[in-house]
């Protein structure tokens, strides 16, 4: 399987989007800030995630969340957990 998923920072709220074959050793080590892009902003959890059998559709899904609609999608999707950990 092929991940895309969402974190969101613990730290500032912030969200990062990435792929990974394997999730749980990924998101082990954004907490461990072995990855440059998040390391500044740790403790991450995970917050979103879609499972793909193809490592292209993956990737493209990434690329596409990434995008200005993606982030659209997102935001429509994951609506309701945005506005309460907005009040938190």
């Amino acid at each position: 399987m092929f991940y895309v998923y969402i974190l969101q920072s613990e730290k500032d709220k912030s969200l990062y989007i990435g792929y990974s074959p394997d999730l749980r050793k990924r998101l082990v080590k954004h907490n461990k800030n072995q990855v440059t892009s998040t390391k500044y902003k740790t403790p991450w959890k995970l917050i979103y995630y879609e499972a793909y059998l193809e490592r292209k559709d993956a990737t493209g899904r990434e690329r596409f969340l990434k995008s200005g609609a993606g982030w659209r999608f997102i935001n429509k999707q994951i609506k309701h957990y945005l506005e309460k950990s907005s009040l938190d």
